[in-house]
């Protein structure tokens, strides 16, 4: 199924699919080719590639609209240690997320900056410490979530930025079982993605606006 696009920021959301072949290959295809759930949202920034990357790695849970509600209406108010879950507002989100269960995958300083986590796998499966051993997991009973964020200049100082996640399950049963999980969380998680990156182009256009 395909949402709505516009001008400015839009999004996309799809299942079942492989990376096609005849496009530039991001490190998100290399680490993530293969989803049965995926989700894009988009945004133009006025800023340059520099200051856009740097608003993706400091931004917090704080400058992100919504995001503790909704977190918090997640964990259905529990309260608990930090985590993307339940995030500190003025400590950047990736750095939290890679604290807390997330691995940052890649990170192509203002390009590309890839984290994921595994979101279902069995009680005796061992974690992975490594991108190659994230990829390489594909076990009965695991489904892994990997997310990107993509710079792209686009000429007169301004850049789209892409954020995409993508969800592999390595067999049927846990497809299913995430995909009700899925319909559930769909809409805040989109929702959240959007204010993300909202908060990205505040914060980098504003950076961008002080040093011009």
């Amino acid at each position: 199924m395909r949402g709505s696009a516009w001008a400015t920021i839009g999004s996309t959301s799809e299942s079942g699919a492989r990376a096609p072949r005849d496009r530039a290959v991001t490190r998100l295809d290399e680490l993530a080719p293969a989803w049965q759930f995926r989700e894009i949202h988009r945004i133009q920034v006025h800023a340059p590639a520099e200051r856009v990357y740097q608003a993706i790695r400091a931004v917090t849970a704080g400058e992100i609209r919504l995001f503790r509600l909704l977190t918090w209406l997640r964990r259905r108010g529990r309260p608990g240690p930090a985590s993307v879950l339940n995030a500190p507002p003025d400590v950047p989100i990736l750095d939290v997320a890679t604290r807390t269960g997330f691995l940052l995958l890649a990170d192509e300083p203002n390009r590309e900056l890839v984290v994921g986590t595994v979101v279902i796998a069995p009680r005796t499966a061992r974690r992975p410490a490594s991108a190659e051993a994230y990829r390489a997991l594909d076990g009965p009973g695991c489904a892994k979530a990997t997310m990107n964020f993509l710079i792209e200049p686009i000429g007169s100082g301004s850049c789209m930025v892409t954020t995409e996640t993508r969800v592999h399950a390595t067999d049927a049963r846990t497809g299913w079982r995430f995909g009700a999980y899925w319909f559930v969380i769909r809409p805040g998680s989109a929702l959240i993605r959007r204010m993300w990156l909202r908060a990205i182009r505040r914060r980098a256009e504003a950076n961008h606006g002080r040093e011009g």
